[in-house]
């Protein structure tokens, strides 16, 4: 099997860490936003380096609901600017990245006529704003082609409802394709690589100290801008900065669940518009699964591994409950994930509240340190060509202009495939041929699972994948779908990933047990 370019190869990376003076651009934080700045400033011709402390995508940017949306709540709370940009950027998406994006059709339900009415004018709205880049035209539906659409539907009551179209995606996934396309348009990234502190000179900031989490080797990065692009943690890159600074932003966790298939036997997502606390619930078909989602409740600690409240897995069982036929219960649910999202400043901060959590802002300190902070996965494009904007202003770096709107996204391909190794796009018949020339790559991970030794193989070769959590959670997904079938996995994976990697048997032993005390985040109070 060949190997490869090394882009993404963490001796390839140290080498260009050590050997490079100055670099243009220094990214702290490997989530979408700074992925995506990544890849528009080394397609400027920027030197461009990314570091992120744990995984790419390890926080809010693999725990989402799966939707590249405009957002339908928004329209109605009047943010129509934010609207109208993400349907922009969910064109967009789909165009560079049809391995990864797809059109997902949705029901709303209604149970009066004057919801059905409003609801429909809303979405006609929205598909007016979308213009030539609308997914598809909204419909009122019969009762009868409710049911039809949707046969777990609670039938009492049901007066009709709306169908409309926005897009769906594999969010984690997305993240590791920005990152090798980044890396094949030159920029230089780095997982596990922790920033310690900003250097500076004479107050301006000059660069990064950087530690390896792997081998605690201690790297310095000169640099003429240093973005801060780390989402609900951007307060403790600031504190770097100026230590004691009032917090920007507080966390609020939104979380999921995932269901079996036979709770939503269809391919239309399931939209409920009203829950008890005035959100929408979503139940979205997702790799085979049902993902139901999602939450919003203020928690006061950043955890990079945040854990589902009892409270938050009532309110989605129950507002789930009051839509379909056969309500689910706690013994049903496969798998529970939670993420932290920036939705409020503290009181002492002038940001306010609906910036930071519903549109992106960006802000130069005085040192010179860039944050940027709020917005959404289906516009982190956008919010990467701002932050890349003012970078060459703030470190008098030659003009250069975006082309992020005409790069095709790593796997590009038209073709559809119905397999689960369609999120690797392009490079999905060398893999079936690898398979077929090596049984002994195809042996599965589980039974009830169709993920291969390769799949595991190639997260670690070519995708940067360090630990079991990286592979189980983020490059195949699967502790997202079913968290016992994740930890059934873990031995085998880890075996497969200590010869990649020349580990030992005691680092196996170590990474089983890392996951599966994990993985108990996954199914508590199950």
């Amino acid at each position: 099997m060949n190997n490869t370019p090394a882009q993404l190869d963490r001796i390839y990376v140290k080498d260009q860490l050590k050997s490079t003076a100055i670099w243009d651009i220094v990214i702290i934080g490997g989530g979408a936003t700074g992925l995506g700045i990544a890849l528009d400033a080394a397609a400027r011709g920027y030197q461009t380096l990314l570091l992120e402390q744990y995984d790419f995508a390890k926080g809010t940017s693999s725990r989402s609901t799966k939707l590249v949306h405009g957002g339908v709540r928004y329209l109605a709370q009047g943010n129509l600017k934010l609207v109208s940009d993400a349907l922009r950027e969910r064109g967009l998406l789909l165009k560079n990245a049809p391995h990864l994006v797809k059109k997902q059709s949705f029901v709303i339900p209604c149970y009066n006529w004057f919801d059905m009415l409003k609801y429909l004018a809303g979405l006609k709205f929205y598909d007016w704003m979308a213009g030539r880049k609308s997914f598809g035209k909204s419909v009122l539906l019969s009762k009868s082609e409710v049911v039809q659409n949707i046969p777990e539907i609670r039938i009492e009551g049901l007066k009709g409802g709306i169908l409309y179209f926005d897009g769906k995606f594999d969010d984690a996934r997305l993240a590791i394709s920005i990152a090798r396309t980044a890396a094949e348009r030159g920029a230089v990234l780095l997982n596990y690589a922790k920033v310690k502190e900003l250097s500076k000179d004479l107050g301006k900031l000059n660069g990064v100290v950087i530690e390896d989490a792997e081998d605690h080797e201690i790297y310095t990065a000169q640099a003429k801008v240093v973005i801060n692009a780390t989402g609900v943690y951007v307060n403790d890159v600031l504190d770097l900065d100026i230590a004691g600074q009032p917090e920007l932003v507080r966390p609020s966790q939104g979380v999921h669940i995932v269901l079996d298939r036979s709770f939503l036997p269809t391919e239309f997502a399931l939209m409920i518009p009203k829950t008890s606390d005035g959100r929408v619930l979503f139940a979205v078909p997702w790799h085979g699964y049902v993902l139901v989602g999602t939450t919003d409740t203020p928690v006061e600690e950043t955890l990079f591994e945040p854990v589902a409240l009892e409270k938050e897995i009532d309110f989605i069982l129950n507002n789930a409950g009051r839509y379909l036929k056969h309500s689910p219960q706690k013994s049903d649910i496969l798998s529970i994930f939670a993420g932290l999202r920036p939705l409020a400043a503290t009181k002492k901060t002038k940001y306010k509240t609906k910036e930071i959590s519903r549109d992106h802002k960006l802000i130069v300190s005085d040192s010179g340190l860039i944050t940027i902070t709020g917005g959404k996965w289906t516009t982190y494009r956008q919010m990467a060509e701002d932050a890349v904007d003012k970078a060459i202003k703030a470190g008098s770096l030659k003009p250069a202009k975006c082309s992020t709107k005409e790069i095709r996204i790593h796997g590009y391909t038209q073709e559809q495939s119905h397999t689960h190794m369609a999120v690797y796009g392009s490079a999905e018949a060398e893999m079936e041929t690898q398979l077929l020339k090596n049984p002994a790559l195809a042996e599965k991970l589980d039974n009830e699972f169709p993920y291969t030794k390769l799949e595991v193989i190639l997260a670690v070769r070519q995708e940067m994948a360090r630990t079991v959590e990286d592979v189980l959670a983020r490059r195949l997904r699967v502790l997202f779908l079913d968290a016992r079938a994740a930890m059934r996995m873990a031995p085998l994976v880890a075996e497969t990933m200590a010869s990649e990697l020349d580990k030992d048997k005691e680092w196996e032993e170590l990474q089983v047990e890392t996951f599966l005390n994990l993985a108990e985040n996954y199914i508590t109070n199950l």
